[in-house]
């Protein structure tokens, strides 16, 4: 189990009373009050700490190692999951997938980014950073959604694109317009949550979506922290004062139109309890898919244009 630093009073208290009671256990001794009173103190520490996190703190439990990804949702809250594989110009890039499934019944194809658990599969997985051919093959699952009048959900989840001299040479920023320009134009509802990390072109090469949610402490970000600490101040250390400056987490993003809906995740994040944020996600994607299912082909793509366009408006003052 990974701990962040501004958990540890917490993980201390845990491993105190989980000594206790087995130390109680084995010697038989009653020890019932004195760990009822740790308990009681670890709840009050607990509601500290998680009532009053920082920007900062928040992006390190949207990246939290044990934190469930795309895979871990597809498995939880839909059935019948087949993936899709390949772009059908280059090769499979396993850190974006993309399939059909069922979600409460309905046929859907599902897509996003895919970190890895253990050293072989980040590798594999490529930390979650797609490739082109990553964002190509989504494209391709995407038309055949439309062609086969299937709604689309959309996992993000990523730092960003992959920003290596193979993944340029074949054609990184194009994949990822060629996107924006594409998904505009499907003529099925689309509706895309960050579950984590939502990193620059990356994430939006997959976002443009009819309806945009984000988990609680989710991030979605032109930069990572750490990538704009650098160009502003010439010093990553700086991240946790970029993160602030971006308005990074879901009450800015609300704000400004970019997402539509901030999915609360249990105390401490949503991997204390994935099944729990599992449902509350299904949740708000069954009922987001039934407010679009009214709508016509047409009629989502007016709307998801207006959508786009509202972003960024602001008004002159004389």
């Amino acid at each position: 189990m990974s701990v962040l630093d501004f958990e540890k009073p917490i993980f201390e208290l845990e491993t105190k009373i989980k000594e206790l009671r087995e130390f109680g256990s084995d010697e038989d001794i009653e020890l019932g009050s004195a760990i009822e009173n740790l308990e009681k103190k670890l709840e009050q520490v607990r509601n500290k700490v998680y009532k009053n996190l920082t920007v900062w703190q928040r992006v390190q439990i949207a990246r939290h190692p044990d934190r469930p990804y795309t895979l871990d949702y597809i498995n939880m809250i839909m059935t019948d999951f087949i993936e899709i594989h390949g772009d059908r110009m280059f090769a499979d890039d396993f850190a974006l997938l993309a399939g059909f499934a069922k979600l409460d019944g309905v046929k859907v194809v599902v897509l996003g980014h895919q970190k890895g658990r253990d050293t072989s599969d980040k590798l594999k997985r490529n930390f979650g950073c797609a490739h082109p051919e990553g964002y190509r093959k989504a494209m391709r699952v995407m038309q055949m959604a439309e062609k086969f009048n299937l709604p689309i959900i959309v996992f993000i989840d990523t730092p960003g694109a992959y920003p290596g001299l193979g993944a340029e040479e074949r054609g990184q920023a194009q994949a990822i317009a060629s996107n924006l320009r594409d998904m505009s134009r499907i003529k099925t509802p689309i509706i895309a949550t960050v579950i984590g990390e939502g990193g620059s072109g990356g994430a939006l090469g997959i976002g443009v979506a009819d309806n945009v949610c984000i988990l609680q402490h989710a991030y979605y970000s032109v930069i990572s922290p750490e990538g704009c600490a650098s160009i502003l101040w010439r010093n990553a250390t700086k991240a946790p004062d970029a993160a602030v400056a971006l308005k990074i987490n879901g009450e800015d993003l609300i704000e400004f139109g970019i997402v539509d809906e901030i999915i609360p995740e249990p105390q401490g994040g949503a991997h204390k309890d994935p099944s729990r944020m599992g449902l509350a996600l299904k949740e708000v994607l069954t009922k987001r898919l039934k407010d679009l299912s009214s709508l016509s082909g047409e009629e989502i793509i007016e709307k998801r244009y207006d959508r786009f366009r509202r972003i960024g408006e602001f008004t002159e003052k004389n």
